[in-house]
């Protein structure tokens, strides 16, 4: 970033320092999302504001090769006690948290010491599809459902549910209706677009989604929506877990990606002459996501608790098919209502809680843009369950397989560049390492607490 832009920034956030003390804000949390999916955090006092958007903030690089557990690993460009980055806040995104009295939070672009771009941040690998994107006319709009699963605090084994209610039920909504309500509240308060809220149907599950935005923007929204979440959970002497599986056996939770391809005012999803009135344009790029899904899986599903999650008939996408309203299909697709010309999407079911949201909205956009390139063209859509149907192959059963096909995607390799690439390479391995041998049910008990 250029010293006259630093400037700005920090003349910026001294404003808004400034009117963060006045609300009695007394601490701003500027967070990153490492390759294991988890949120790590520095925080500085809000004084110190404008001091982090002019100089940045210390973190070391080591994080990105962080496991599960906090343990690590090395890569070949990443890992080791030594070297050091700043952290630059995103004063855009800057939201005083309403669960958390007397904080606020913004997330960090992560710089080299010199002022360059870290080539192993996540966010702005996001950004930088987005951009590819926009320099060939087109934008991507997205938004994630989060799920998760509310049980009683203190570590609980098995953990016992918050809630008894049945799938989908509005005994849920009562028994939890003041806790929900906060939910609510509280995301309203931080001026996020709340389209529903609903129990799922795991013990004691629920699910919200939001509005969409551009891919660096809906990635801080799954943030952001989840440590608020977390937040009104642990004012009510609850868990929040977004983990893929509680319990093994169980449906699990995952973060379901809906997308749409934008052309101006257009959306590429409606209006054409390809399946079910996609555009041209729009059936290429999902034909590359649909492509690219064993190896995007190794980002999105990126963990051993997520194939777990990952079992036929249970509407979690395994498959590497898509069709219309087909919610067996790694990708379904959505034409909205005829006179709602923003319904028209497509939704990515395969990932879950574990993944880091701009590795995968990143991600998606490069493997829709290279379909869209290629010009390429979707299968015959599926229909029913594939399980009992045939016809489509499974995506990957294991970590261990999604990271083989992860390891050989060009097109992944060189969109996110070789450190970051090799970076997520190593974390995948270091996990299947560590979770070799456990059952089922001590592999969910040990990340079940992590996200």
């Amino acid at each position: 970033m250029e010293k006259p832009e630093r400037e700005r920034a920090e003349s910026a956030a001294r404003q808004a320092a400034a009117q963060l003390t006045a609300q009695d804000i007394r601490g701003v949390a500027l967070t990153w999302v490492d390759n294991a999916g988890i949120s790590r955090v520095k925080a500085v006092p809000t004084a110190r504001l404008a001091h982090a958007a002019r100089r940045g903030v210390g973190a070391s690089p080591s994080f990105d090769v962080f496991l599960v557990d906090d343990s690590s690993v090395t890569s070949r460009h990443i890992g080791g006690p030594d070297g050091d980055l700043r952290l630059f806040p995103d004063l855009d995104r800057l939201t005083v948290l309403a669960a958390q009295p007397g904080w606020a939070w913004a997330p960090v672009d992560r710089y080299e010491q010199d002022d360059t771009p870290y080539a192993a941040c996540q966010r702005q690998f996001a950004r930088r599809m987005a951009d590819a994107a926009a320099a060939r006319g087109m934008r991507l709009s997205m938004g994630f459902e989060t799920e998760w699963v509310v049980t009683h605090a203190n570590g609980h084994e098995p953990p016992r549910y918050a809630c008894s209610g049945p799938a989908y039920g509005m005994t849920r909504v009562i028994e939890l209706s003041d806790y929900l309500r906060e939910v609510l509240d509280a995301l309203t308060a931080q001026r996020v677009d709340v389209l529903q809220i609903h129990p799922e149907y795991s013990l004691g599950q629920f699910e919200v989604s939001v509005a969409p935005s551009d891919p660096v923007g809906a990635a801080d929204l799954s943030v952001l929506v989840r440590e608020t979440i977390r937040a009104v959970s642990a004012r009510h002497g609850l868990d929040a877990s977004f983990a893929p599986v509680v319990e093994p056996g169980g449906v699990g939770n995952g973060a379901h990606l809906h997308l749409s391809l934008w052309q101006d005012e257009r959306n590429l999803c409606r209006g054409g002459d390809g399946p079910y009135g996609m555009t041209a344009e729009c059936e290429a790029f999902l034909a590359g996501v649909v492509r690219e899904l064993p190896a995007l899986l190794a980002l999105g599903a990126p963990t051993p608790a997520s194939y777990l999650r990952l079992e036929p008939s249970r509407w979690a996408g395994v498959f590497q098919c898509w069709g219309l309203e087909a919610r067996e299909a790694a990708l379904r697709f959505i034409t909205g209502a005829p006179d709602d010309a923003e319904g028209a999407n497509a939704e990515v079911k395969c990932f879950d809680g574990a993944a880091n949201p701009y590795l995968v909205t990143g991600a998606v956009v490069a493997a829709g843009l290279a379909g869209l390139d290629e010009g390429l063209r979707l299968p015959p859509p599926a229909a029913g369950d594939p399980a009992l149907t045939g016809g489509h192959p499974r995506l990957p059963t294991s970590l261990a397989e999604s990271l083989e096909h992860f390891q050989g995607s060009a097109l992944l390799r060189t969109a996110l560049g070789d450190p970051l690439f090799e970076a997520i390479a190593a974390v995948r391995a270091g996990e299947v390492k560590l979770f070799e041998g456990l059952a089922p049910k001590d592999i969910a008990a040990a990340t079940r607490g992590r996200y």
